[in-house]
């Protein structure tokens, strides 16, 4: 799975770019327009990614951190929610925004997403209100620590779940430690 890209954009459109790697390979990344607005060709740029495998075609979706990538994965969970949908949704505005409307239950916030119904948005509030909680309760343990932050990135990316990480770094002394010693003291103390 592409999971992370780093690169140089070579083209911009409304709703992706083409990013060359080193290696010389372009890769199609499909952002939300919001994002897509902020970038320009030649711009060096690193994505979070999320492979689309369909019978038809392989899709990449970027976001610029691996929160933004969790909260697409979130919204993917929701039956009738698909890649481009979620998309959608990411175009309504910021994170805390769409989280906002999903916690206080605003459908109609919601309908504004081009092509979700009244039944859909009603569903994705009912599915993911509890799931918003979840994730909002990490955010508050690294609010202030860079390096805490970048231990939490890294073990979601290797697969581990965020109340088996929240369990692990909510005791965790980062008094002058930096990402690399964290990680290192937290994987110990899950290979336990």
């Amino acid at each position: 799975m592409i999971s992370y890209i780093k690169g140089k954009i070579q083209a911009v459109g409304k709703d992706n770019v083409v990013v060359e790697t080193a290696s010389g390979i372009g890769y199609e990344i499909y952002l939300s327009k919001i994002l897509a607005s902020k970038y320009f060709a030649g711009q060096n740029v690193e994505f979070f990614t999320y492979l689309k495998v369909s019978e038809n075609a392989m899709d990449l979706y970027g976001f610029e951190d691996i929160s933004q990538k969790e909260f697409f994965e979130i919204l993917l969970s929701v039956s009738g929610v698909g890649p481009k949908s979620a998309m959608n949704i990411l175009n309504l505005g910021s994170m805390e925004d769409i989280k906002g409307a999903i916690a206080r239950e605003d459908v109609k916030y919601l309908t504004a997403v081009q092509g979700m119904g009244q039944k859909t948005a009603e569903r994705l509030v009912v599915e993911l209100k509890n799931k918003i909680g979840k994730l909002e309760n990490i955010g508050e343990l690294t609010s202030d620590n860079k390096a805490l932050t970048d231990v939490i990135d890294g073990l979601t990316a290797m697969g581990y779940g965020k109340e088996e990480i929240k369990a692990v770094v909510n005791g965790l002394n980062t008094a002058d430690k930096n990402a690399e010693e964290l990680l290192k003291i937290v994987l110990r103390q899950l290979s336990k």
